[in-house]
């Protein structure tokens, strides 16, 4: 069900409310340019992952590599694996998800109530991330085993795939009146899938990409860093789907940075964003006001803050990891209110 216009009142897959996202307006330019925010937390799952999850899973159908009682294996920082999650359980699957305690503790929790099996790569605790090994792991356990499918989302162009319709989302709903489309590239499916379908209908488009400080899509140095489910650490391999000519540009934000924007967000006007998403948001506010008179710039959003209470949301987390930057939040406060019409 692509179409919400013509969406049912009743539906029998959660997988049914997929899409047609809201548009939210964050901030205004004084010379008319506008910051728009594509909310995918009102996706199921709170995310745009479930897009790609489904869409991996009914191409794996089609080809005939998943069968009825099938198997579906992934490695997984959380978001792609609740959405996994769900279209296992509504169509039968066993699913196990290969993670790292770097993910957030609800999506854990979340995955594991919808029946996942969870495989731990560092059973013993800490919260580095530990991408490589995941995959290596999630290969592993499907490796020569029948009816049994690594969705390998890194490299699936599925995942891309599944995004397009929010190219086509953002371009009926402003009537292909976008200048920047800018968002967070991990495996790079999210972005590049969405501005590959959105320049069809807008072949001026400007794309930004962006990344943690410390993954190296966008060049060194690398180091570690504790935005969640977006960049590639160093010792992971940059998926296929990063693809470059679609993205003019590449920039990078610190946690520090990245998180004090979710932060300060939600205290202007209520709406809880991630990590990773308070990143793109930082990157857009400080473009904003160079852009051309009534530009509009759209930011990718890929989930909600609910599932980082324990993290970017908890001050003794942040202080503990020298994160907390009071002064850093009250800037960004300070822009948003000089950049908000409401």
């Amino acid at each position: 069900m692509n179409d919400a216009l013509n969406r049912p009142p009743v539906v029998t897959r959660i997988s049914d409310l997929i899409g047609y996202t809201p548009l939210y307006e964050l901030a205004r330019a004084d010379n008319g340019a506008r910051l728009l925010l594509k909310l995918e937390m009102f996706n199921p799952t709170g995310s745009a992952k479930i897009r790609m999850a489904r869409q991996m899973v009914l191409d794996a159908e089609e080809r005939g590599e998943l069968r009825e009682g099938g198997h579906i294996v992934e490695s997984t920082s959380g978001n792609t694996g609740l959405g996994l999650a769900v279209v296992a359980a509504e169509r039968g699957y066993r699913f196990t998800a290969v993670v790292d305690n770097h993910a957030a503790a609800d999506k854990l929790r979340g995955m594991k109530a919808m029946g996942t099996e969870l495989v731990y790569v560092d059973a013993d605790g800490g919260d580095d991330l530990h991408t490589a090994a995941r995959e290596e792991l999630a290969e592993d356990l499907a490796r020569g085993k029948d009816n049994t499918f690594f969705t390998e989302q890194h490299n699936n162009p599925s995942n891309a795939v599944g995004y397009y319709a929010v190219g086509r989302e953002i371009a009926q709903a402003l009537d292909n009146r976008v200048d920047v489309l800018i968002g967070a590239v991990g495996t790079g499916g999210g972005l590049c899938g969405t501005a590959r379908e959105l320049k069809k209908a807008v072949p001026g488009l400007s794309v930004v990409g962006v990344e943690p400080k410390g993954s190296i899509a966008f060049g060194p140095p690398a180091h570690d860093y504790y935005q969640s489910g977006t960049g590639t650490p160093e010792g992971a391999t940059i998926g296929l789907l990063v693809d470059y000519d679609l993205i003019d540009e590449g920039v990078k934000v610190g946690d520090v940075e990245a998180f004090a924007t979710a932060r300060a967000v939600a205290r202007r006007t209520g709406l809880l964003i991630g990590g990773s998403a308070g990143g793109v948001v930082h990157e857009a506010l400080a473009r904003l006001p160079l852009l051309a008179p009534d530009s509009v710039m759209v930011a990718f959003i890929n989930d909600g803050g609910e599932k980082y209470m324990d993290t970017v949301f908890n001050d003794d987390w942040m202080d503990a990891r020298e994160l907390l930057a009071p002064a850093v939040e009250a800037e960004i406060d300070e822009t948003l209110g000089k950049l908000r019409r409401s």
